[in-house]
């Protein structure tokens, strides 16, 4: 009777867990302000220093070293897939698609980054517009910084991620910074950018897919999508 007094004392009852707590947007806002940071860092660096300056030119000059027809074919084909009939044909499907998954925050998301970030790009152009360091034949316009065409690209791709299911956001994840990163190559071989453009492009497009996972994890905590993981 004691032995079975002794099992039955060391049983404890399992704790049933509840639903996990979404994440709140506070980890999402750091990496907003942190991308503010770095683009203030980046035109000041990159606009101000002259020996900045001159190495942005040099880089430039070295991708443009690259230039072949065939290279040039490519790098034209893919700034293409960013042309606005095309990109807001793209909006489109990655909208339809979270809608499909029941997910109308997401596509709410998408439609903001996917525009604001452009919008925001081609804004600053020509309040930021600096006179550029020439290296060797190749010049950039003034109003350059960041480039349209970057902030696109990878606006593009971290809301395919945003979109994507849960067991595929790796691969889209590598694939979307793959074409982001050919789009900066392109624009950089056929010298419609300075390097520093085309990061601050990337930057702007974190920026706002940071704010618009910051406002998801916000509408998540005060009212949870029914099913959500």
């Amino acid at each position: 009777m004691s032995g079975h007094a002794y099992t039955a004392g060391a049983i404890r009852p399992r704790r049933i867990a509840g639903p996990a707590r979404p994440a709140g947007p506070a980890g999402a806002l750091a990496v907003a302000g942190l991308c503010v940071l770095a683009l203030a860092l980046v035109w000041v660096i990159a606009e101000l220093v002259p020996a900045a300056q001159f190495k942005d030119a040099a880089a430039l000059h070295d991708f443009t070293l690259l230039s072949r027809p065939h290279v040039d074919d490519v790098a034209s084909f893919l700034l293409t897939l960013l042309e606005p009939t095309i990109f807001i044909i793209w909006g489109i499907a990655l909208v339809a698609t979270a809608l499909a998954r029941d997910r109308p925050r997401v596509a709410l998301a998408v439609v903001a980054v996917m525009a604001l970030a452009p919008f925001s790009a081609e804004t600053l152009k020509p309040l930021l517009a600096h006179p550029h360091v020439a290296a060797g034949a190749v010049r950039i316009d003034a109003a350059s910084w960041p480039s349209g065409h970057s902030t696109a690209a990878l606006a593009l791709a971290l809301c395919a991620v945003l979109v994507a299911p849960a067991r595929r956001r790796s691969l889209v994840a590598v694939l979307g910074g793959l074409f982001a990163l050919a789009v900066g190559c392109a624009l950089l071989i056929l010298a419609w950018h300075m390097p520093s453009d085309v990061l601050a492009g990337y930057l702007v497009a974190a920026l706002w897919m940071a704010l618009a996972v910051a406002a998801l994890r916000v509408a998540e905590r005060h009212r949870p999508t029914p099913g959500a993981p």
